[in-house]
């Protein structure tokens, strides 16, 4: 049976999205993907994506940006595909007669072009760094170019909000005089994850240089290549200004966009004048003249919406791009980024979704919060709410359709965001670190955020705790009202006011705060590409550190799989909707994706079992000090004080009788070769001894006397190295002084009768007597040394006053500073049992449980096998009367671990300084290592053992480090 050809790509552009990463995933895991790329590529890859690096950094590419990178990578780099027809060639040719492939033929589609389907908050900026720096270092590196890299980058945003982004992100956040700063810039913020330390001052130079603004294309000069940064506007031949006009009110607007110019013979209106002249802007055409381009798009499905109103639009954005692209070829590329990349067509039953041909990842919103990477979405289930008629739309003069007012919905769902907003706020504020939660209401339109605002002062809020912002009918914002809003938008999650913002379609996209908690969709209907930029505006993770990650896991598992009401609402979003409304979100999410909420709003409830712990009353009686050593005990070689007329003169002879043994000029002689009898001296008189000379010979003098050579034993064999190396220009002075006052007890002008020669005299050993005399003074300064004492910071743990943890895994022990003590959730009960042993052992005085991510100050630097250094932190520190033992607890199976040998060996080498230090610093008690297997210790428990026993037993030393007992 003929398989049915449809007109539009449906889902198939997902289907080869899906075929592509998986023969990606198969080539990266085989290990043959990094031998087919280039070896910056390769470089780059493997500090991206490999280990030691990705274990030695507390960031790193999540799944769904690994995918977009490497597919990228692969179709440009390795199959180096010319046109998005050529993708499915290479990658998936069965899927080609599934839908009509003529729709590839156009000019848009002869490209080099790839779209990136990811969910709102899942770093798609990230990635677009990435690929810049992949392909601008690239470039760089070429030595003949292969049209496969280029160092001109123009990147697009949708509007203000975004291009102002891209701004921080490339050029660094704004100051208050307008200038910024490039190390506040995405990429260096975040350098330990984009660059290899030998590429940060070549990437840093170019994004201080080369980075242009909207305004600035064409007209700045760069040296090497540009990142061009502006919005859609400038290749729509529109005004972000200027606002839309309905046609009822003005005809002619229609006329003009439908035909804008008319070709015909009279001057001005030839067809290249006419393109002239949609192409007057300078920047389109300096764009079009470059030899090669990377264009990357941000949220793409602006210039690709489908509609009847939106299709001019298309055309002329995609003219635009095609008069750019006329002369590149393949050089020119293409890279859209969008979580919505797709065009609708139908209505109701009828509605379907058609993706953009040349998605190459599909990392949806479904995937982004099953593991974890946004927050998860509840549906606010509110009996009040589930009783109401469908009157949730605004209020209006049934003569004119204008707004006059909320409806009755309206205002109940308000107050019922607002009941939840207050609770999370209470909650949020207890924590360690509180936040502070945001509710976003998103109204129909314009004319109705003043409504919305004259109800929340009628309720009780202050005119400082709700924000409006006021857009046109277009969604864009005016310049003014922008500079005025920006700052206090972009910083809104520092601060506690304001707390609610009401916005239509301004904050859309790219209002990329953290702390939205709650969404009050005001609306009568909505698009599925609206609903999901709206649900986008508060995905981003509020609660990213690590003490949250098992309650959020647990709570994820609640919703998602027992299908049950939040435990708590940490990393929740919640949306004030009416139940009828659900449809949308079941279009929108997978069932396992979503949940509903029918809790009611009540204190206490916002943060699970999360609770803040603070230090006890007497938390000192208990507090240990972790110690940092600065600087070793070592001795300092003291600046020497070299005293000419403390040496020695020369005094075997007189400087007379010296002066009489020399004799002035070259003296010369004739030899007969066969029998040698010489005859015929003669005298040449030339003043050999030039200033040149002299310094020479002090050199040479000083060459023999600081590089008298000192045996050294390293490693068991003897080096030989130079006595001194140090303080080389005094000597110089110093050996100059002492021949010309000094050496024959009275002046001496070495150039003054060629009184050189005396030097020169071999019997007399002159500068025998000059090398001893001095390295006898370089003997004494050697020796004349200081005795610095170690510098040691005394960090006290009692420096962390507050601690977040869950209350349903934590212990009430009372050998520590702290009111409780945490332990794991997932398979925490060897720590729990260490814990309960140590609080109830009469020979431990005092411990703790360290936390790397709150006490981190606890470290100790090893290098890893790789020869990379990484940081270790001990699990606990356990004091008695006469030791501090660090103690690491290990699973049986962890002891093998590739490098717990390299930790041991650095552990034991910090134990060693410690100990080395004077009593008085450690308080008079010896430190030690212990290495505590599971079994270890429940045997050793078992038999009675208090926590010196276990010492003996676990203690690392180098015996048992060199030994067989840890080998593997």
């Amino acid at each position: 049976m003929a398989t049915p050809i449809n007109t539009l790509t449906g889902d198939i552009p997902l289907q080869l999205a899906k075929t592509l990463t998986c023969k990606v995933d198969e080539l990266w895991q085989s290990g043959e993907f990094l031998t087919l790329v280039t070896p910056t590529t390769a470089d780059l890859l493997k500090f991206w994506f490999c280990e030691p690096h990705t274990t030695q950094r507390e960031i790193n590419f999540h799944r769904g940006q690994k995918n977009a990178i490497l597919n990228t990578i692969y179709l440009h780099e390795i199959l180096k595909v010319d046109s998005v027809l050529e993708i499915y060639e290479k990658c998936d040719k069965e899927l080609i007669p599934k839908f009509n492939h003529t729709l590839l033929a156009k000019e848009k589609y002869k490209i080099p072009k790839y779209a990136m389907k990811m969910a709102t908050g899942t770093g798609k900026t990230w990635v677009m760094n990435a690929l810049f720096v992949w392909q601008y270092l690239n470039a760089r590196a070429e030595k003949e170019r292969s049209g496969r890299f280029t160092k001109n980058f123009l990147l697009i945003a949708p509007g203000l909000i975004v291009y102002e982004r891209l701004l921080d992100s490339y050029m660094g956040k704004e100051r208050e005089d307008k200038s910024r700063d490039v190390n506040t810039s995405d990429i260096f913020k975040n350098r330990e994850l984009f660059l290899p330390q030998r590429y940060e001052v070549t990437i840093k130079a170019f994004l201080q240089s080369s980075v242009v603004k909207k305004d600035e294309i064409g007209k700045k000069i760069t040296s090497d290549g540009f990142i061009a940064i502006s919005n859609w506007h400038l290749f729509m031949g529109k005004d972000e200004e200027k606002e839309e006009i309905s046609p009822l009110d003005d005809p002619s607007g229609v006329i003009a966009d439908i035909f804008p110019a008319r070709p015909g013979v009279s001057a001005g209106n030839s067809l290249e004048q006419l393109d002239g002249a949609y192409f007057s802007g300078g920047e389109i055409e300096y764009l079009a003249e470059l030899d090669d381009l990377v264009v990357m798009n941000d949220e793409a499905h602006h210039i690709h919406e489908n509609k009847t109103a939106g299709e001019i639009q298309e055309v002329e954005w995609q003219k635009s791009l095609n008069f750019i692209a006329k002369n590149k070829g393949s050089k020119f590329v293409q890279i859209d980024f969008s979580a919505t990349p797709y065009d609708t067509t139908g209505s109701g039953q009828n509605r379907a979704k058609h993706y953009f041909p040349h998605v190459i990842v599909d990392f949806d919103l479904n995937a982004a919060i099953k593991d974890g990477l946004v927050k998860m979405i509840t549906i606010d289930k509110r009996k009040e709410l589930s009783t109401l008629e469908l009157d949730f739309k605004a209020l209006r003069n049934e003569g004119t359709n204008k707004v006059i007012g909320l409806s009755d919905g309206q205002r109940v769902m308000i107050q019922a965001g607002l009941t939840k907003l207050k609770i999370l706020e209470k909650d949020f504020s207890k924590l360690d670190s509180p936040k502070h939660p945001k509710m976003l209401i998103m109204c129909e339109e314009t004319e109705v955020v003043r409504y919305v605002e004259e109800f929340l002062v009628e309720i009780g809020l202050k005119d400082d705790e709700f924000m409006g912002v006021h857009s046109k009918k277009n969604g864009e914002i005016p310049k003014e009202e922008w500079e005025r809003l920006k700052q206090k938008l972009f910083n809104i999650d520092s601060y506690e006011n304001p707390k609610v913002v009401i916005s239509v379609l301004m904050l859309k996209e790219g209002f990329d705060v953290s702390n939205v908690c709650v969404i009050v969709p005001l609306r009568s209907n909505q698009s599925s590409i609206l609903l999901e930029q709206t649900i986008g505006r508060g995905l981003r993770l509020m609660f990213r550190e690590r003490e949250f990650e098992d309650e959020k896991n647990e709570n994820r598992s609640r919703v998602l799989k027992q299908k049950l009401s939040p435990s708590s609402y940490l990393d929740v979003l919640s949306i004030v909707e009416h139940p009828a409304f659900s449809q949308f979100y079941g279009d929108l999410l997978s069932e396992d994706e979503f949940g509903f909420d029918e809790n009611e709003p009540r204190e206490g409830t916002s943060t699970g079992d999360m609770i803040k712990v603070g230090l006890k009353e007497n938390y000192e009686d208990y507090d240990m000090a972790f110690l940092e050593i600065i600087k070793d005990e070592e001795e300092e070689l003291n600046a020497p004080e070299f005293d000419v007329n403390a040496l020695p003169p020369y005094i075997y002879h007189s400087l007379e009788q010296l002066k009489s043994w020399t004799t002035k000029g070259e003296v010369f002689h004739s030899e007969e070769l066969t029998v040698k009898t010489t005859f015929g001296d003669y005298m040449i008189s030339a003043d050999l001894f030039t200033a040149n000379s002299y310094n020479e010979y002090l050199q040479k003098i000083l060459e023999i006397l600081t590089h008298k050579m000192g045996q050294l034993r390293v490693r068991g064999n003897n080096r030989a190295l130079p006595s001194m190396q140090i303080y080389q220009p005094q000597l110089l002075g110093v050996l100059d002084r002492y021949i010309r006052e000094r050496l024959f007890s009275q002046s001496f002008n070495p150039f003054l009768d060629e009184n050189w020669r005396v030097l020169m005299l071999k019997n007399a050993k002159i500068t025998e007597h000059i090398t001893n005399e001095i390295h006898r003074l370089i003997y004494n300064a050697q020796n004349s040394t200081t005795y610095i004492k170690p510098v040691v910071n005394k960090i006290y743990f009692s420096k962390v006053a507050s601690l977040n943890m869950r209350a349903n895994y934590a212990l009430d022990l009372q050998k520590t500073i702290y009111e409780k003590t945490a332990y794991p959730s997932n398979k925490g009960g060897f720590e729990k049992a260490f814990l309960e042993y140590l609080d109830t052992d009469s020979k431990v005085l005092k411990f703790i449980k360290i936390l790397e991510f709150k006490h981190d100050f606890a470290t100790i630097s090893y290098f890893r096998d790789d020869g990379l250094m990484a940081s270790y932190y001990p699990d606990f520190m356990v004091e008695t009367d006469l030791h501090v033992h660090l103690v690491e607890t290990k699973s049986d199976k962890d002891l093998k671990d590739v490098n717990v040998k390299q930790k041991q060996r650095a552990t034991l080498d910090f134990v060693r300084r410690i100990n080395s230090l004077d009593e008085e610093l450690r308080e008079g008690k010896a430190w030690s290592y212990l290495l505590l297997g599971e079994t270890q210790f429940y045997s050793l428990k078992k038999s009675g053992a208090d926590i010196e026993d276990i010492a003996r037993s676990a203690k690392i030393n180098e015996s048992s480090l060199s030994g067989s007992l840890f080998d593997y």
